[in-house]
């Protein structure tokens, strides 16, 4: 950080240049779109990998988290480690999939250091951080397939950055990448979580989250099922937060994903019965199975939620 600025978008645009130049190494391919946008396909017509999405997960948080995979024990020891001492702005300034970038047949949520320029979201009204000063700006999208023009204008078109300027990432959920980059978001849903419960953002000043890597599947509904349960089923974040013990503790008890009214079956089955609609599944769902929760300011630690192994089970396998 420099000048009281975190510069997410300097810290991504490093980053994907890296992934560019390590492309081989990493079996991605890049090239120049109709306008002049920089294309990465990372595990579309590419294969992709674990290594990957580590990077796009830190595009996503716009440099301001650490990522790395290990093997631990188990039945699903590999998983993904994700941590930050600016939890909110990495995760819901900059990783959360909040900007529609649909246009006609194509369909995609735009994640990633892009938000921070474009604020059109209204989340962005409770997140002060701007960065006015960005030259080029980095865009993930869960998605098989590139951009189309429309989509390109309409970034550049609100972010006043020309199309040259910026970097489209692309990965389908069915790819290893993708899979990789989605469960990297273990954190990223407690903190979303979190602010949908009306706790204070501010007081949020450091977080971790661990969710296990699950196979990828060629069938999107259960690409999709499998990445969310890992999280839902298997993830499990820490928070550091400021204020009172009792705020603490309020916090952990309704954090995790057991508190939903849709909890306890897989997310593909949950998917299927509210007819694809993404939006009538309780919101509430998408959270951590087990959560953390220490105040700094008095000392205390309160635990809430735990792995459903059986439940992993029937999504992982």
């Amino acid at each position: 950080m420099r000048d009281g600025h975190a510069y997410l978008n300097r810290n991504a645009q490093r980053i994907a240049d890296s992934m560019i130049e390590d492309a081989d190494r990493l079996g991605i391919e890049h090239s120049r779109g109709s306008l002049g946008e920089r294309l990465i396909d990372a595990g579309a017509n590419s294969p992709g990998g674990i290594e990957a999405g580590l990077r796009i997960v830190e595009i996503c948080m716009g440099g301001l988290g650490t990522v790395s995979a290990a093997l631990g024990t188990g039945k699903w020891p590999y998983c993904v480690d994700v941590r930050s001492s600016q939890p909110v702005l990495a995760c819901l300034g900059s990783q959360y999939a909040g900007w529609n970038l649909s246009h006609e047949k194509y369909f995609a949520m735009g994640s990633g250091p892009v938000r921070a320029l474009a604020r059109v979201e209204p989340l962005f009204d409770k997140i002060a951080y701007r960065e006015p000063d960005a030259d080029s700006s980095v865009i993930v999208l869960e998605t098989a397939t590139p951009p189309p023009a429309a989509i390109v204008e309409k970034v550049s078109n609100t972010t006043g950055l020309d199309p040259e300027k910026l970097t489209f990432i692309y990965a389908p959920t069915q790819s290893l990448t993708g899979s990789m980059q989605i469960v990297g978001r273990v954190l990223e849903v407690a903190l979303h979580k979190a602010h949908d419960l009306n706790f204070p953002l501010d007081a949020i000043v450091d977080g971790a989250g661990r969710a296990p890597i699950p196979a990828p599947h060629p069938d999107f509904l259960q690409a999709m099922g499998r990445t969310n349960d890992a999280i839902i089923y298997g993830g499990i974040v820490q928070l550091y937060v400021r204020g009172s013990a009792q705020d603490a503790r309020d916090l952990a008890e309704q954090l995790p994903s057991r508190t939903s009214r849709d909890y306890g079956q897989p997310f593909a089955d949950i998917f299927k019965k509210f007819k694809g609609d993404f939006y009538a599944i309780d919101p509430h769902l998408f959270s951590p199975a087990e959560v953390i929760v220490t105040a700094i300011e008095t000392g205390d630690t309160f635990r809430s939620g735990r792995a459903d192994n059986a439940m992993l089970e029937q999504s992982l396998g």
